[in-house]
């Protein structure tokens, strides 16, 4: 009796910080733009957007073979933020974790602001690449970003409660020391927003740095990816994607499934 008392005191308690939470984020919205739009990240692939000053956000992605992988991103101002993310294989399953090899790092700055004619433009570094580690090739199964530049365009619909978005870049990835393909990649991508809080997602990655000869993990037909993302709360938000669905990785039989979980927070 006294376990189910204590338990449900900590579940008020934390009920009731949840709601007071919330109620928070209302207020300050009321001075702070809603929307942060362009979104930050599509599903692997960056965009231009950049969390505010003051703000962080928190991800964990769920992924094959048991895979997880979290990371968290940090606003020092409207235009620059940096980041770290660790994962590994075999977290959600029955054998030993494969853990990465490193603590990934990213970085972001906006060069160019979004205005009424013209797109966000932002430049930056990303260390993390995605599915497992190949230690015979050095790096991640999907490149890592490298050093990139990417451009973003919001446009909103009547009403207001509409949102798309459209996003392209070029980028150059460190992870070709075995394969030798040091080829420009570029990228493209949109998102769309909807009034129920619901969201899709679509990024296609050319991947030429990944398309020669044998050592290459990619077929050369680039990965395309979609999503859906839904906005559970103010801060929160839960998406389900479908990767890889040209088949572009040799080995693979069929597209990759993802979870993802997003959560924004002030200082």
């Amino acid at each position: 009796m006294r376990r189910i008392l204590i338990s449900g005191i900590v579940l008020s308690c934390l009920l009731l910080q949840a709601m007071a939470a919330e109620a928070q984020t209302r207020r300050r919205r009321t001075t702070q733009p809603e929307q942060i739009e362009p979104v930050r990240q599509l599903i692997d692939l960056p965009t231009a957007g950049t969390l505010p000053r003051a703000t962080f956000d928190g991800e964990m992605r769920v992924y094959s073979r048991g895979g997880m992988m979290i990371g968290t991103n940090i606003g020092l101002t409207n235009q620059l933020q940096i980041g770290l993310t660790y994962g590994a294989d075999g977290i959600i399953s029955e054998q030993d974790p494969v853990w990465n090899p490193r603590v990934e790092f990213q970085v972001k700055l906006q060069v160019i602001t979004e205005s009424y004619s013209l797109p966000a433009v932002a430049v930056g570094f990303m260390s993390q690449g995605y599915g497992s580690w190949v230690d015979s090739l050095d790096r991640y199964e999907i490149k890592s970003r490298g050093f990139y530049a990417v451009a973003s365009k919001g446009y909103v619909g009547t009403g207001g409660g509409f949102y798309t978005g459209v996003h392209g870049g070029v980028n150059y990835s460190l992870e070709n020391d075995i394969d030798g393909d040091e080829n420009i990649n570029f990228f493209f991508g949109f998102d769309a927003k909807f009034p129920n809080d619901f969201g899709l997602l679509a990024e296609y990655d050319m991947a030429l740095d990944d398309d020669r000869d044998t050592l290459a993990l990619g077929k050369g037909w680039g990965y395309f990816n979609v999503g859906a993302r839904w906005l559970f709360m103010e801060r929160l938000k839960i998406e389900a994607d479908l990767k890889n669905l040209l088949n572009n990785r040799r080995g693979v039989n069929s597209f990759g499934r993802e979870l993802r979980i997003l959560y924004l927070e002030y200082f």
